[in-house]
């Protein structure tokens, strides 16, 4: 048998193992009994210095052919190995590692519902600036300069006549005047007062007036949209009263209390064992401010009313202190996801 015929019979066996090697160990073990310093073609290398001249060139190249061809399938077969190995460590089938997501915030939340309600009545939504002249925040509202109302705002001035909003009825101030009725706006956003921060209060809370402007509107168009949004936000059968009370940009002006729908009005620590909570003010819009912007007073009449939002949200989801709104405490305010 010549040399031709053993290299043909060690290519055609190792060809077999390596298709069939199932490990990296085995791999490199084939590597070294073929390939290696006394591996069987290695082998056949050396020998070619005592072959004839003629028979040592058919055999080199073959030899060589051979070699290259190990060697290619070896390292290819290895690199297919490495990449699963790399891979095997990932499993598609594992649950994903679990993100923690963030949450509407409660307070944007009740904010919402509240101006749903009132888009399902036809009101429109506008906003306003949250840093506000003197003359839209008081003296287009009927504030005159020197009128007592002022001092129960508790105003934070930025400079000059500029001043963070206390309210947000100066929208409806600045809407008046680039508008003409018939007008149904509500206007959500944040306010500002110099006040103490406690349980019940802080210097900064949401608010959502509206105002509806339009021939023949009465206090019963104003009293029917009210019993419609607090049946709506908090349960059918709550009870509402309206109080004569004073704003300057309404008159007659009322404050509206419900029903307490924790004790049914038997009186609790949330009521003040009064069984009824307050939760807005409302009235018909004075001529002055319809005058003010430019609105025939004689024409049209209007109403007006005005809530906070942080104390809705604190008697809904009996909430006990308003400071919780602001401290960022992802543990209560997952609460409300």
């Amino acid at each position: 048998m010549s040399i031709l015929d053993d290299l043909s019979k060690i290519k055609e066996n190792a060809l077999e193992r390596i298709s069939k090697a199932d490990s990296l160990d085995l791999l490199k073990d084939l590597q070294v009994e073929f390939l290696g310093r006394k591996g069987k073609i290695t082998s056949i290398l050396k020998s070619l210095k005592d072959l004839p001249a003629d028979e040592k060139k058919a055999v080199g190249a073959e030899a060589n052919k051979t070699r290259a061809l190990l060697d290619n399938l070896l390292n290819e077969k290895t690199e297919g190995f490495s990449q699963q190995k790399t891979s095997s460590s990932f499993d598609p089938t594992l649950p994903g590692t679990p993100t923690q997501g963030g949450v509407v915030h409660i307070v944007n939340q009740v904010l919402t519902d509240i101006c749903d309600i009132f888009h399902g009545m036809g009101f429109e939504i506008a906003k306003g600036p949250n840093v506000e002249t003197d003359y839209y925040n008081f003296e287009a509202l009927n504030f005159p300069p020197d009128h007592p109302a002022r001092d129960m705002q508790d105003t934070m001035f930025v400079e000059h006549d500029r001043l963070l909003r206390t309210h947000t009825t100066p929208v409806q101030s600045r809407f008046l005047e680039t508008h003409k009725p018939p007008i149904k706006i509500i206007t959500p956003g944040i306010c500002f007062r110099n006040e103490a921060i406690s349980t019940r209060s802080h210097v900064a809370f949401h608010q959502v007036d509206g105002f509806l402007v339009d021939e023949g509107v009465t206090l019963a168009d104003l009293k029917g949209a009210l019993v419609a949004f607090c049946k709506a936000f908090f349960s059918e059968d709550v009870k509402l009263k309206f109080r004569p009370s004073y704003f300057p940009f309404t008159e007659p002006s009322a404050e509206v209390d419900i029903s307490c729908f924790l004790c049914k009005g038997k009186g609790c620590q949330i009521c003040k064992y009064a069984g009824w909570l307050e939760i807005l003010g409302c009235g018909m819009i004075d001529p002055n401010v319809l005058e003010n912007a430019g609105i025939d007073s004689e024409k049209y009449t209007g109403y007006a009313f005005g809530m906070g939002v942080e104390r809705p949200a604190l008697l809904k989801y009996k909430i006990n202190d308003i400071r919780l709104f602001f401290n960022n405490d992802t543990r209560f305010l997952r609460q409300f996801r």
